[in-house]
């Protein structure tokens, strides 16, 4: 529009040069009309270029509301999905304090509770809807499946039958207990789920099952070789005497058993499976209940008879557990039908003879070391002695496991050496609360 101006303002000036000093009066008249005829051609110019201008402000005078406007609405909605998302975390934290109950753990109590909240959409994609082909196992209080989150990790969930209160109470138990632990030979917490009806556990994942899944196993069991079986049974030994001494609550898991004992990558023993355990307080030293819970064949006599429990009912259970790995037989199912023996019978009787050798498993060989057979074999024994007294401490246990030269005393003959018959006053009060078939049925009463 500039070099337009300067263009007509030329135009003019030469005209007027060259028309003016002739005095011609026509050339005077087509002077001005030529000179107004631009002048309103640079008016229209003038007028077009405003208008352009203004349309272009326009433009991006629009352009910067609809973006405010865009802002305004994107900022509205996110804070719209964090109130939402802030809403259902804290039903979800409120439905687990109501479960839970005033016995659970604070969740804001600082390291109390470090486990997380999964959704059951999470879980469920996790574990490909619950398939038939990720599932591990089935416990006492519901199945076990495998799964693997969106981040790669791979997972264990156990998923509570919408049955029994039993079943309820157990998982309330095993949140409770299990968030209060932190031991390398003790299950690790993830994190749980209350969606409805569904209750959930979600364990870290450990790819070689469970101990009984290979011990007893003909295919597998000789992955187990006699320095492995040694490092399990002294894992095991730290496992409880963590929860009996060093843990923040003093523990009684109840239920310890080949199947309750999980092992990782490297076959580290990893205990599992709290759902039983009793806290104890700090000088509670053995507690009592009407409602049988454990296994049988595992179950000290004074705990499976009288209902009475402490740490020398963990004991005993290690105790059977030493004389199934060194065996690689299970109490609940070994028969001695000439001596009508059970295992601990049986192992009782080849000790007192001498024969170690006729102890070990056989398909260990000359693997096994004869000296450290026999300081196993003998704890075992000293473990699953009748009277609760008369057993040693798990802070014992781990002393004569790892101290090269100690003195052991003469263990007294077993409790349960002989097979339970219909005729034998040694059967349960109450047997219907324990399991022939290792199915634990469990009831958690409150101190």
């Amino acid at each position: 529009m500039g070099s337009f101006k300067i263009s007509l303002a030329l135009f003019s000036f030469i005209h007027l040069v060259i028309f003016w000093p002739c005095g011609d009066q026509s050339s005077k008249r087509e002077y001005d009309d030529a000179h107004n005829a631009a002048r309103a051609q640079a008016a229209v110019s003038d007028l077009a270029e405003g208008s352009r201008d203004f349309k272009a402000r326009g433009a991006v005078n629009q352009w910067v509301k609809l973006s405010v406007v865009g802002a305004a609405v994107a900022t509205f909605l996110a804070a719209l999905a964090l109130l939402f998302w802030c809403c259902k975390l804290r039903k979800r934290e409120g439905n687990l304090r109501k479960f839970m109950g005033p016995e659970r753990p604070d969740l804001d109590d600082k390291g109390d509770d470090e486990s997380l909240f999964f959704s059951f959409t999470s879980i469920e994609i996790a574990t490909d809807h619950f398939s038939e082909e990720n599932k591990l196992g089935q416990g006492g209080f519901g199945p076990v499946y495998k799964g693997k989150l969106v981040n790669g990790l791979e997972i264990a969930v156990k998923r509570l039958n919408r049955m029994s209160g039993h079943g309820i109470e157990q998982f309330k138990n095993e949140v409770k207990v299990i968030s209060k632990l932190q031991h390398r030979n003790l299950v690790r917490l993830l994190g749980s789920c209350i969606d409805k009806e569904e209750r959930l556990l979600v364990y870290e994942y450990l790819p070689n099952n469970s101990l009984d899944s290979v011990l007893f196993d003909t295919a597998k069991r000789n992955i187990l070789d006699w320095k492995r079986r040694l490092k399990i049974i002294e894992g095991v030994a730290q496992g409880l005497l963590y929860l009996h001494k060093y843990s923040r609550l003093k523990i009684i898991h109840r239920d310890l058993k080949t199947s309750n004992v999980l092992l990782d990558a490297d076959l580290n023993p990893i205990i599992s499976d709290f759902g039983t355990a009793r806290i104890f307080g700090e000088n509670e030293m053995r507690g009592s209940t009407m409602n049988i819970v454990g296994t049988c064949g595992y179950m000290s006599p004074e705990y499976a008879m009288d209902g009475v429990y402490s740490e020398k009912s963990d004991v005993f259970s290690f105790g059977v557990m030493i004389l199934e790995i060194i065996t690689g037989k299970k109490n609940t199912s070994f028969y001695d039908s000439d001596r009508h023996l059970n295992l601990i019978g049986h192992v009782w009787d080849l000790w007192t003879e001498g024969r170690i050798s006729e102890i070990t498993d056989s398909c260990l060989d000359e693997t096994v070391s004869t000296s450290e057979a026999l300081k196993y074999v003998h704890v075992g024994l000293l473990c699953v002695q009748k009277n609760a007294a008369d057993r040693p401490t798990m802070s014992d246990v781990v002393s004569m496991l790892l101290k090269e030269s100690m003195a052991l005393a003469t263990p007294k003959r077993p409790a349960f050496a002989e097979i339970m018959t219909l005729n034998n006053t040694k059967l349960p009060q109450n047997p219907e609360s324990c399991s022939l078939n290792e199915v634990t049925i469990s009831d958690v009463q409150g101190r």
